[in-house]
């Protein structure tokens, strides 16, 4: 059973208490920061700019500047908050630090919401005089990407009555996060000695590897049945997000919600169908290696519930977390001394990492942090090779987190969301490789080619099929369809039959899959985990064949933070993500990998 929170030993635990060291703490600085404002008003010492950004650069650098810092203490107070409430999600303390803060962030978000457009309704010549000035060298990259969506910005009334409805239009996301993480239990299975194993979030993942073929069957089967009994209700909550994403594309007058979600974060919309149809044209090798497993497996009909497990099952390795740690420092050591004596530091020193599985812990894993913190890492580690694969995924978001905040001001620490992952499956790609260089036999070999295989399946065709599904959803609610349960499982089997082909056996509880799937809230996001590996292919390829100056490159990518435009700092580091080029490569790599696999199994 799940341990308590209580129950944690501490070197297991992030080290939240380094900005804040107790809940008093933080509440101090929460009130500080509302203290003696007036009722109608926060911050009106912001407020007192409005009408006076035409005035002359320096009106508007002090406004900015003012703006950033207030805005910075309240990403401070909201990282503790958030931190806090996903270490228990049922904690009522630290449930509401976490609804104070971010209703507090939503009253900044309103009361600064007229900034933007008064920045846009500057005369053109003024605006093109301040993007010059010395005064605002600091700000002249966040004004060109305001000068960017001017056709999209409304007047500050509207944008005003945008941010109040902000607070509403994220029930259907906080309703699934509460659902999914707290409310919902699966309950327990048996494996196929009848013994009794409980059901939950972290284990699920675990018992689709197992070696057990009756366990894998129960977990996916219950699970999804699970799903299954409020396949209404979760709907309704996906409907509900998805008719927010056409409300604020149709009330900024974006053609559709993928332009609305791509063109703020400077990515043309030909990226996202280029990554589809690359895909799309190259599908053909997923089947094929569908087809390789269900023959090594030596199954008659192949599940959804056989796609994990490895087809070495004779090979089985388990790390403690400490051996996980060792073997990814190894393998970044091409990063160079600096990178890993400080990722080092903080796996050991600083506790970025708060390690396994408790009871009411948010599941899944993610690196977390602000400019003013650790960029701490939730895992929720259960010893497989998948899991250190996790920490090292991880790991690369918080390194590039942590060189992005050293490197740049405040205003330009926050990587642009395009990029997020290639730093994580860049690293991924290292340990992989070391892996493979220390594997001592074919059958490691084979178990080892087979993981990534997989890792490639799950990161590239499942996360594009993904991201297909997801722009399905957008298209039907733009033309007016209904998103119903019958409606939404339809579409999301026909998926699963075009990406995996004749050769899987589609389960009818597998339709339902997509309710279980948090980034479906997340407006257009799954995609970059596609884009992302391919691009992090690309530069680790780059960085053997050309070694210290791709190496100088790939480090200061991670050290420019949204100092550039997403697809400029990818392109500096060496890829250009305009071409269907990186999407192809990786492609045509996982090919060779599935053509090295089928050669050497026979003799695993």
């Amino acid at each position: 059973m799940a341990k308590t929170r209580k129950e944690v030993q501490k070197n297991d635990r992030w080290n939240v208490e380094s900005f804040f060291p107790n809940l008093e703490s933080w509440e101090a600085a929460f009130q500080a920061l509302t203290q003696n404002k007036k009722e109608l008003l926060r911050w009106p010492e912001l407020a007192a700019y409005q009408g006076k950004l035409g005035e002359g650069p320096e009106k508007l650098h002090e406004l900015l500047k003012k703006s950033f810092n207030i805005e910075r203490e309240l990403i401070r107070l909201y990282t503790y908050a958030h931190l806090r409430h996903d270490e228990d999600v049922t904690y009522e303390p630290h449930k509401n630090i976490y609804d104070r803060i971010s209703l507090l962030y939503y009253d900044f978000q309103n009361e600064t919401s007229w900034i933007q457009p008064e920045i846009l309704q500057l005369p053109e010549k003024t605006l093109k005089a301040y993007l010059k000035s010395e005064v605002l060298k600091d700000h002249h990259i966040f004004l060109q990407k305001i000068s960017a969506l001017k056709p999209y910005t409304l007047t500050a009334d509207k944008e005003h009555l945008i941010t109040l409805a902000g607070k509403a239009l994220q029930t259907p996301e906080k309703a699934f996060g509460v659902f999914n993480n707290a409310d919902l239990k699966f309950g327990t299975i048996a494996d196929e000695q009848g013994e009794t194993k409980e059901l939950t979030h972290g284990t699920y993942s675990l018992y689709l590897q197992s070696k057990d073929r009756t366990l894998r069957k129960n977990a996916a089967l219950k699970l999804h049945e699970k799903y299954g009994q409020f396949e209404n209700t979760v709907s309704e909550l996906i409907n509900g997000q998805v008719q927010r994403h056409v409300f604020e594309a149709k009330a900024r007058n974006y053609p559709s919600c993928l332009d609305a979600a791509l063109i703020p974060h400077q990515i043309p919309t030909q990226v996202y169908h280029n990554l589809v149809q690359t895909v799309r044209e190259n599908i053909s090798v997923l089947h094929r290696y569908v087809s390789l497993r269900k023959k090594l497996l030596g199954v008659e009909q192949l599940h959804f519930h056989d796609l994990y497990v490895s087809l070495v099952p004779d090979y089985e390795r388990h790390y403690t977390f400490p051996e996980a740690e060792k073997l990814v420092l190894e393998a970044l050591i091409p990063l160079g001394e600096a990178y890993c004596q400080t990722l080092q530091r903080g796996f050991e020193k600083d506790r970025w990492v708060d390690r396994f599985e408790n009871a009411q812990k948010r599941s899944g894993a993610y690196s977390s942090g602000c400019y003013d913190s650790f960029p701490y890492i939730l895992m929720n580690f259960q010893g497989t090779l998948r899991d250190v694969m996790t920490l090292a995924h991880e790991a690369g978001h918080s390194m590039h987190s942590y060189y992005s905040n050293q490197n740049q001001p405040y205003q330009y620490s926050h990587y642009p969301i395009f990029v997020a992952e290639v730093a994580s499956t860049f690293n991924e790609e290292l340990v992989f490789r070391k892996l493979l260089e220390k594997a001592k036999s074919k059958e490691e070999r084979c178990y080892l080619l087979n993981q990534k295989i997989d890792d490639i399946r799950s990161t590239l065709f499942r996360q594009t099929q993904f991201a297909e599904f997801e722009l399905t959803l957008h298209t039907l609610a733009e033309k007016g369809i209904p998103l119903t349960a019958t409606s939404l499982k339809a579409a999301y089997r026909k998926l699963n039959q075009d990406y995996y082909g004749p050769d899987l056996f589609i389960d009818p509880e597998i339709d339902v899959e997509f309710l279980r799937i948090p980034h479906f809230y997340y407006n257009f996001y799954v995609y970059q985990y596609a884009t992302g590996i391919s691009a992090a292919f690309a530069l680790v390829e780059r960085m053997m064949q050309e070694g210290e100056a791709a190496k100088k490159d790939y480090l200061q990518f991670l050290s420019s933070g949204s100092s550039r435009y997403p697809v400029d700092l990818l392109e500096r580091a060496g890829v250009n993500m305009r071409e269907n080029r990186p999407i192809k490569s990786l492609i045509d790599h996982f090919s060779s990998l599935v053509d090295r696999l089928e050669k050497e199994f026979s003799s695993c």
